[in-house]
């Protein structure tokens, strides 16, 4: 009896298929109204319907709150991400994993033909596979050449140790072992601690 492989999870089947696009002269409180109003993370900016780029909430903080600008005063075209890195419909849900993670993006729009045909973000691969994720940014560090290891990458969320909500959790514990992933707080105290 012959075994079945089992076939790949394609980006077209997990994706959202009606992404929030915007002009490239809309203004920025244009654009944050929108992205409000659609709860959303970010527009993507298409001119000729063509996607030219992306205007995330990190694009606000960085080009927008952090420079002291008028949001109002401001375009779509001079505060997006461009040029946009994109998946094809027809890539593998893996693949969309390991790219997000190798360029630590948390969306992907997706496009056939130079045309926008979706988007897929990390919370689609986390309905997917919670553990994916996971495993595509321990694929990355696992493929990282020896001299470009750097400090261990924090995570967000809640530390395992006092339960609280922190943007700096960091993997503690020994070399074989799973450790756990404390707060800053925490693994002082834990650095502290006398090993027996």
């Amino acid at each position: 009896m012959a075994v079945e492989r089992a076939r790949d999870i394609y980006v077209e089947e997990i994706m959202s298929k009606v992404p929030v696009v915007g002009s490239p002269d809309l203004t920025a409180k244009d654009l944050a109204v929108l992205m409000r109003a659609m709860k959303v993370g970010s527009v993507i900016i298409v001119k000729d319907g063509c996607p030219m780029g992306i205007v995330t909430e990190r694009d606000f903080v960085d080009k927008l709150v952090a420079e002291d600008r008028k949001p109002g005063e401001v375009r779509a075209e001079n505060i997006m991400t461009a040029p946009l890195v994109t998946i094809g419909p027809r890539e593998s849900v893996a693949e969309a994993g390991r790219k997000m993670a190798r360029l630590q993006l948390r969306r992907l729009p997706v496009v056939m033909d130079n045309r926008l045909v979706g988007m897929l973000t990390e919370n689609d691969i986390t309905r997917l596979s919670p553990s994916l994720i996971e495993i595509t940014r321990e694929w990355k560090n696992i493929n990282i050449p020896v001299e470009d290891v750097r400090e261990p990458e924090a995570l967000i969320g809640y530390c395992e140790n006092c339960e609280n909500f922190s943007y700096d959790l960091r993997q503690t514990g020994g070399v074989t072992g799973r450790g756990h992933l404390l707060c800053a707080e925490c693994r002082d105290i834990f650095l502290r601690e006398p090993t027996e």
